[in-house]
């Protein structure tokens, strides 16, 4: 009964248009009319405890990095060094939006940031070098939703917070499966480029041309090992490393490439502070929506409709994996991990399933949802830089779809993928 009004209520609310934010305390006050305990007190006081959290104040700063880092030149270096790698190459801008997105993952945790700013430089190059229009945004998007596997990723940090879950050791696990993205992205670009009527192809850098692209880039590629080996030593926290990136790309945009300029960081701080307060509106509002999830029991409710799975951990996580594809269908990545986790977390533990392992599932399981309509994100973001329809874009990102599906049944499969490698990173 309590799950069935906490749904009904929720995408009753998202149906009519009601923000999301204001839809999870929709749902909150239904379950509290429900448990007969309504008291607006306890709405005010989670709503301020759910946002009052040092491991959420990542969140702004990352997000404030990514806004510093796109506006200090750092993205136009970052492909500037890929070119010079694989430029020269049958297809080359497509392993250059890869590479890149690698890179861009490790310095902003924003799959909606990583496009735009790869999308806005790579899409017009690869459009006039002749590339399939719909394939190469495809690529562009799919390749951009790395951000949210790589560390540092900001749904990571909403699920360590939502699920009480080690957000370090939820970045290392995310390191080795984002690879596996990007090599798969690579290898299925390697077959389609083969068939293209590429044109202009550059020619091959020597050393030194090499060495000239990748000096600049120095700076911007440092940050990531940074990040990750600070965190991984123990010298700080995510949170306290989202303050370094900030920084860092503060000192190098102005100070190191002198192309952020004191008159922008008025626009830059606007935009994050924008970005912010709507992510963080939803994570307080979900706290709220969570704390009456847990006292009106639905993830009790929730094992007993998955019961017969749990003797099988591999029937249990395909069966959550399906659910969670068609919930990233039609609702964003942000309000999915932060509604869910408090109801599936605690049946993954039940069944003797290691939370960051889950974790890693989840978030790549939503950020499918990213790049297929009719709520993808990163979907709209890519078509908005191209110029082209979300039907004609649907058709060029399939083969790349694909690719995060495999990935994901390779990670139901085999857990070991995430859980051996987090005994070396961690």
């Amino acid at each position: 009964m309590a799950l069935s009004l906490f749904l009904g209520s929720l995408f009753g609310a998202l149906a009519i248009g009601v923000p999301i934010a204001f839809a999870l305390i929709v749902s909150a006050i239904a379950l509290m009319y429900l448990l007969g305990m309504f008291d607006s007190q306890i709405i005010a006081q989670n709503l301020i405890n759910g946002a009052n959290s040092f491991s959420l104040m990542a969140i702004p700063f990352f997000i404030l990095a990514g806004e510093l880092m796109n506006a200090g030149g750092i993205s136009r270096r970052v492909v500037n060094f890929a070119m010079a790698l694989v430029g020269h190459i049958r297809g080359g801008l497509g392993f250059v939006a890869i590479i890149a997105s690698i890179l861009f993952a490790g310095l902003s945790g924003s799959a909606v940031a990583d496009t735009a700013a790869l999308g806005a430089i790579l899409i017009p190059m690869m459009t006039a070098r002749s590339y399939n229009r719909s394939r190469s945004t495809g690529l562009v998007a799919a390749a951009g939703i790395i951000a949210v596997v790589i560390p540092p990723s900001i749904p990571m940090i909403l699920f360590g917070v939502t699920g009480n879950v080690s957000i370090s050791q939820l970045f290392m696990g995310g390191i080795v499966p984002g690879i596996m993205l990007a090599l798969g992205l690579g290898i299925v670009w390697y077959f389609i480029s083969k068939k293209s009527d590429e044109s202009d192809l550059p020619e091959r850098k020597s050393l030194k041309e090499v060495w000239e692209a990748t000096r600049p880039t120095l700076w911007a590629l440092t940050l990531p090992i940074i990040i990750i080996g600070g965190i991984r030593g123990g010298i700080f926290t995510p949170t306290e490393a989202s303050v370094v990136a900030v920084f860092f790309a503060l000192v190098i945009g102005v100070f190191v490439y002198r192309e952020l300029k004191i008159s922008d960081l008025y626009d830059v701080f606007l935009s994050a502070a924008k970005t912010t307060s709507v992510v963080m509106l939803v994570a307080a509002a979900a706290i709220v929506a969570a704390w009456l999830i847990t006292v009106a029991h639905v993830p009790q409710d929730m094992a007993h409709l998955l019961e017969p799975f749990m003797d099988s951990r591999i029937q249990l996580m395909l069966v959550i994996s399906i659910l969670i594809l068609a919930v990233g269908c039609v609702m964003d990545l942000t309000p999915a991990i932060l509604i869910f986790t408090p109801v599936l977390l605690p049946i993954a533990e039940m069944a003797h399933i290691d939370p960051v392992y889950f974790g890693i599932v989840i978030i790549i399981n939503l950020s499918v949802g990213l790049i297929t309509p009719p709520v993808g994100t990163v979907l709209y973001v890519a078509c908005g830089i191209s110029k082209i329809s979300i039907v004609e874009l649907t058709k060029g990102i399939w083969p790349f779809l694909l690719v995060h599906i495999v990935v994901l049944f390779l990670l139901v499969m085999f857990p070991q993928i995430v859980t051996v490698p987090l005994g070396w990173f961690t």
